[in-house]
């Protein structure tokens, strides 16, 4: 019988195997010195292996095979597209909004070719970025100017520090938010250089309790919509309209944060109207902020529109450049909005809005199409049922919004073991070439399938569904 050490001198040696066919494929692909590299940690295990006994040398296309494997399993990128089955539209995990295609068609080119970004055509002069989609934030919001930069917390930030360095911001206590990443505005604000004044209490604010902080260090008022909480029972604020007046009596701007932010009436789409940006202006607010990612369903941005000697002043802090955003973001930017000139279109074009809308008989329908061929998948140790489902907007959007929707539970069908079997399950689902992304609830893994419209795509990818139950 061949010693370790003698079953280890057999292993092919790395030039042997660069001559294999496969390994000549792999050059090709992957460059000379990656396969190389990959050849040798394969050899390596088969070396650990022979030497504790528990393999034999193996072929030069045995060896091959496995540092492909991994070559290949080393190439997918980080950046890996999903199935969102989790039932939250605006997953802040998965990269919140999916863009028109209008909006990645305007980002290929812009990738693609040179842009006129900073460049006016018209005057064969230096431009201003912002100018590619001022117009049309001004027309679809009612405001005099507007400014971009890259998301909603820069754009608070910029306005803060612009209006408030060195001066008061009055809050009320119950706008004193705290969104994802631990972002607080109390700390937001410190940042900025402006000196929190909280107004009111957790749960009611008047008029008088601002009418009463404004004084000769006021530098603004900062008005911050809860997107991602509600507070409910015997509760008071003061709308923007009301505090537009108090801040414009004292010569003092307001500032009203929207977060989300939406440009059309949610209500036509069957949800819960919330206010929209020419809302917000039209009551009076001399800035309002708001994200390009969420509700408007375009890439991460920030927008501030309003008065235009207060944008002049934002575009003039130093600031302003290092929170500004890329051309490849301007122009699917641009593109976004134009789709915002069609509202009777929007819902077909736009994704967000299209997923947020999409009738309940619809996923129905697609949650009885799918049972056989999930169940098929994920074989007999697991039942598959159709269920109704409660999806929601998220990254903060209509906190308390809740959309009848429908999916696909699956249960462990054995009497034992079922947390890890549906554990392997869905460890399983994550490691498809397309990872599938569901919820776990009442021991069950809940593919919500709102979200889901290239039902052929996530059938193949099922294909591949390799379950091993973890010990």
């Amino acid at each position: 019988m061949d010693t370790g050490i003698s079953a280890s001198s057999r292993i092919p040696s790395v030039d042997e195997i660069l001559k294999t066919p496969l390994a000549r494929q792999a050059v090709a692909r992957f460059g000379w010195a990656r396969v190389v590299e990959a050849i040798r940690q394969a050899t390596a295990v088969v070396r650990r292996g022979i030497e504790a006994g528990e393999a034999l040398a193996p072929g030069a296309e045995a060896i091959a095979t496995d540092a492909v494997s991994w070559l290949e399993a080393d190439a997918r990128p980080n950046a890996r597209p999903v199935f969102n089955l989790t039932g939250t539209v605006l997953h802040t995990n998965l990269g919140r909004a999916i863009l028109a295609e209008a909006a990645i068609e305007a980002a290929t080119v812009a990738m693609r070719e040179a842009l006129a970004l900073e460049f006016d055509l018209a005057q064969g002069k230096r431009g201003e970025r912002d100018s590619l989609v001022r117009g049309l934030l001004c027309e679809l919001t009612g405001a005099e100017d507007a400014t971009v930069v890259n998301n909603n917390a820069a754009a608070v930030l910029l306005a803060l520090n612009t209006l408030a360095k060195g001066k008061e911001a009055i809050v009320s206590r119950g706008e004193l938010i705290e969104i994802g990443g631990a972002f607080r505005m109390p700390e937001i604000m410190a940042r900025a250089g402006a000196k929190l004044v909280e107004v009111g209490t957790t749960n009611r604010t008047h008029e008088k309790d601002y009418a009463a902080a404004i004084g000769s260090k006021t530098g603004l008022i900062l008005k911050v919509h809860t997107s991602n909480y509600r507070i409910e029972g015997f509760t008071k604020s003061v709308s923007g309209k009301a505090i537009s007046v108090l801040a414009h009596a004292s010569r003092v701007p307001l500032l009203n944060d929207l977060g989300s932010g939406t440009l059309v009436d949610l209500a036509r789409y069957g949800l819960t109207h919330e206010q929209t940006v020419a809302e917000a202006v039209a009551e009076g607010a001399d800035l309002v902020t708001f994200s390009g990612d969420k509700l408007l369903g375009g890439p991460q941005a920030g927008f501030i529109v309003g008065k235009r000697e207060l944008i002049a002043r934002l575009n003039r802090n130093p600031l302003k450049r290092a929170l500004r955003i890329d051309k490849i973001r301007l122009a699917a930017i641009e593109a976004t909005l134009r789709l915002y000139r069609d509202p009777d279109r929007l819902a077909e074009r736009l994704p967000t809005l299209r997923m947020m809308a999409r009738p309940l008989a619809d996923i129905e329908a697609a949650a009885a199409r799918l049972k056989p061929a999930v169940a098929a998948a994920v074989g007999p140790g697991f039942a598959a049922d159709v269920i109704a489902c409660a999806s929601q907007i998220g990254s903060g959007s209509l906190p308390t919004e809740v959309i009848p929707s429908a999916g696909i539970a699956l249960s462990a069908t054995a009497t034992r073991g079922k947390g890890r079997a549906l554990a392997a399950l869905t460890a399983a689902l994550r490691m498809l070439d397309q990872p599938v992304i569901g919820h776990v609830e009442n021991d069950a893994l809940v593919l919500d399938l709102r979200c889901l419209e290239d039902e052929a795509a996530f059938v193949r990818n099922l294909a591949t569904l390799h379950i091993e139950e973890r010990r």
